[in-house]
């Protein structure tokens, strides 16, 4: 028997419950996969509730990112076979299963060096974050860079993507713990969020001077905040808000001649593919060279995936939640 989290309506992760669900036989072009470990992630939970800026269809399988095992495939599939490896991706959901069907094509198969559990949260983030600075931000070796919630999944992806391309990378996080994870990261310094001083102390790990790049997964107060700490010509990328939507008074980036910079994966999929697609396989082939390694906070089984989805929820912990089907 197949199970999935599954609801008929939108609703809190309580409002869920596991079911019986049958995804059957793959067809032409298609992958049935035996999904092993999912990520659980902030904007998983936003969707389950409904509030998301877009609903997909009813019952609804919350979930957009996982790693298992090929369990059969359909008619054409060359690029993928049975017992590979693979990174899952679910735009609609689909994903908190023990089994569902994907298109083959959207299917990337797990480097030998990179454990199922870490490959569950690693395309999303990783993708993200390196299309966020190194096409968006247009980050040159030598730059500093501002990684808010340095801990998040994002923001952690973001602090190691910024070593790689030769950024100074300067982490905000709001505890000890989640300040000792960015240094272990890479970061080059870290700051303390929500201090009295925390501009003076951006500038101070930056050797006195303004900083080229913010990374901003977090919006709310935090934003107008980072964006003063830009210098001329810099660029403050908008990767998500949890906190909230922020305003910014338009004289700043005048003054600055800085820039604010939407970064949105769906829609960089969605009108450049080809694009996309050659992000997708790079930061892959720097994957398979052990280069990255997200972090992991909590693990939860199935049964607890209530709890799975309120701790991502939450943003307590240093690191992501995953939920274990295996």
């Amino acid at each position: 028997m197949t199970l999935a989290v599954m609801a008929a309506a939108f609703g809190n992760p309580e409002t869920y419950s596991l079911q019986e669900f049958e995804p059957g036989r793959p067809g032409a072009g298609q992958a049935r996969v035996s999904i092993k470990v999912a990520g659980v992630s902030y904007v998983d939970v936003l969707i389950a509730l409904g509030q998301y800026q877009f609903k997909p269809p009813l019952p609804f399988i919350p979930g957009s990112e996982a790693a298992g095992l090929v369990e059969a495939i359909g008619e054409g599939v060359t690029n993928v076979s049975v017992g590979d490896r693979v990174f899952c991706l679910g735009a609609q959901g689909g994903i908190f299963a023990q089994a569902n069907i994907f298109q083959a094509a959207d299917l990337v198969k797990v480097p030998d060096a990179m454990s199922l559990e870490s490959a569950a949260v690693f395309q999303v983030n990783y993708t993200t974050a390196h299309y966020a600075l190194a096409d968006r931000g247009r980050a040159r070796p030598g730059e500093s860079l501002l990684v808010l919630g340095a801990a998040g999944g994002t923001g952690f992806a973001a602090v190691q993507i910024g070593k790689y391309l030769g950024l100074h990378v300067i982490g905000s996080a709001s505890s000890p713990d989640k300040q000792a994870a960015a240094l272990a990261g890479g970061a080059d310094a870290v700051v303390t969020t929500g201090a009295p001083d925390w501009r003076d102390q951006v500038r101070a790990a930056n050797a006195g001077k303004p900083v080229d790049l913010v990374f901003d997964p977090v919006g709310g107060a935090a934003t107008e905040l980072a964006f003063r700490t830009l210098g001329y010509g810099g660029r403050h990328l908008v990767i998500g808000f949890p906190a909230g939507i922020a305003t910014i008074k338009t004289n700043l980036p005048l003054l600055k001649s800085a820039s604010l910079v939407g970064v949105q994966m769906r829609d960089h999929l969605l009108h450049r593919p080809a694009e996309a697609a050659e992000n997708t396989h790079k930061v892959m082939a720097l994957a398979g060279d052990g280069l990255f390694l997200p972090l992991i906070a909590e693990r939860f089984a199935k049964e607890d995936y209530a709890a799975a989805m309120n701790a991502a929820f939450s943003g307590g912990a240093a690191g992501r939640v995953v939920l274990m089907f295996d």
